[in-house]
């Protein structure tokens, strides 16, 4: 076969065949049966009276576990049942007047349908390395619109070719850009989920590899298509290539890059902009302590580290209608001694509330390599509940938050405004229409596009 037959403009077929690309398939969780479809109560009526049979035990009990479950199928079985009924009596006992996981949310004129977002996670996907997405993102991001969730956030988007963290990112650095993100907008919101956009820069991570280019976990080399990197200061992350210290015109510049960008975005047809300050990428860099050095405007107390991102915030929040809900994607603590932590990050939080962000996406980590961090279920949510108690201002919660219980709790108890459901998504596109299921909740109050809901729970 031709290397013309594996490309299509820009999609190039031949990155799903570089080495290290593992395939993964995901069995379907239906066999197809018609038998198991549930029967109308004309047919199930019209059964009994045919056969003469009168309503057992069984049937009263399933008939009254039915309708205390609020929905009119059977449960597989009662264990099941069991589990539906006490997340509904914890959740109704704690929750009180907050919103559920399935209640709308409006964020100045854009509303989202529910409280499960898709968060930016990286794909590296680019495969011509000229920032334009690809049919795969439209199948990617697309399918978990179909699949419920509320907002899609679409992965890291570099403002500047150098911003991006491999060659194979995504980027709006330029108009010619726009138009190859139309129709996955377009397919989002078609699909009832609000398309939003994480815009970055990379800074001293930048050049990094990844599957489709090699040199994974390492910087590429300028020959296979690296470029030198940029940060606050010349501290290297790890083992990559020491970057260059931005100069204060530079760094002007790139607020004016992140402004173009998320004018090119709304352009684009999104709906909702989040500016990426998490994870040790520029932004997060200049934030923290132990990557930031500078002894200008730019650096030393928190004024001054924090001062790029104002700035930045400033910009796009000028650069986009009002209505248009500005995020911030922030890291609460970079888990490092004398580094960026909650005290800090709360104290930001407030001055962004004042500058016009809408919502703080709580995170953690990012900046040093090697640190220790205490992963496990939830492990970041009391992050993003000290930010909204404390800065008041809207948040959302990400940290290994895979299963619907889990999800819904965190509402109830007013941790969060919204669930990020990440790792889970991505072996389950259709994970917010299962968790509406397992929560009880009639598939006529969730978002099944007309074409499925013939396969509805």
């Amino acid at each position: 076969m031709s290397n013309d037959d594996l490309t299509h403009e820009n999609f190039d077929f031949r990155g799903f065949d570089v080495p290290d690309l593992k395939a993964v398939t995901l069995a379907s969780s239906s066999d197809g049966d018609q038998s198991k479809q549930p029967k109308t109560k004309h047919e199930d009526a019209s059964k009994n009276r045919k056969h003469g049979k009168k309503k057992s035990k069984s049937d009263a009990r399933s008939k009254k576990r039915a309708g205390a479950g609020k929905t009119s199928e059977s449960f597989d079985d009662y264990e099941d049942y069991e589990e539906r009924e006490a997340v509904s009596k914890a959740d109704k006992k704690v929750s009180k007047d907050r919103p559920g996981l399935f209640a709308p949310m409006t964020l100045r004129e854009v509303t989202v349908r529910n409280r499960i977002w898709l968060p930016p996670m990286c794909t590296y996907s680019s495969f011509a390395r000229d920032g334009r997405p690809t049919p795969f993102h439209y199948q990617h991001y697309v399918s978990r619109a179909f699949g419920g969730f509320g907002m899609v956030i679409v992965e890291s988007t570099a403002v500047a070719p150098e911003g991006r963290i491999t060659p194979c990112d995504l980027g709006l650095w330029e108009d010619g850009q726009i138009d190859a993100w139309r129709w996955i907008v377009d397919g989002i919101r078609e699909a009832g989920a609000v398309p939003a956009i994480q815009l970055n820069h990379a800074g001293r991570k930048a050049s990094t590899g990844c599957f489709a280019v090699g040199y994974d976990g390492q910087s590429v080399p300028e020959e296979a298509g690296g470029w030198p990197t940029m940060a606050p200061s010349e501290i290297a992350f790890g083992g990559l290539r020491t970057p260059r210290a931005l100069s204060v015109d530079e760094i002007h510049g790139l607020v004016g890059a992140f402004a173009a960008a998320a004018g090119r975005a709304v352009a684009a047809g999104f709906q909702a902009i989040q500016i990426h300050a998490a994870h040790g990428y520029l932004i997060s860099q200049f934030l923290d302590p132990l990557s930031n050095e500078r002894d200008d405007e730019y650096g030393g107390d928190l004024t001054g580290r924090s001062r790029f991102l104002v700035e930045v915030v400033d910009a796009v929040r000028g650069a986009v209608p009002e209505g248009v809900p500005v995020l911030v994607r922030i890291s609460a603590t970079d888990w490092a001694a004398g580094g960026w932590d909650l005290d800090q990050t709360i104290a930001l939080s407030k001055v962004l509330k004042e500058h016009g962000v809408d919502v703080m996406d709580v995170s953690t980590g990012g900046i040093m390599s090697g640190v220790s961090i205490p992963v496990k279920p939830n492990y970041q949510v009391p992050f993003s509940e000290q930010v909204k108690a404390k800065a008041d201002i809207p948040v959302t919660a990400v940290g290994l938050i895979t299963k619907p219980k889990q999800a819904a709790k965190i509402l109830a108890h007013g941790e969060a405004d919204a669930v990020e459901i990440g790792r889970a998504a991505l072996r389950d596109p259709y994970w917010p229409l299962r968790a509406a299921n397992k929560l009880g909740i009639l598939s006529t109050e969730i978002p099944y596009a007309p074409q499925y809901v013939a396969g509805a729970y």
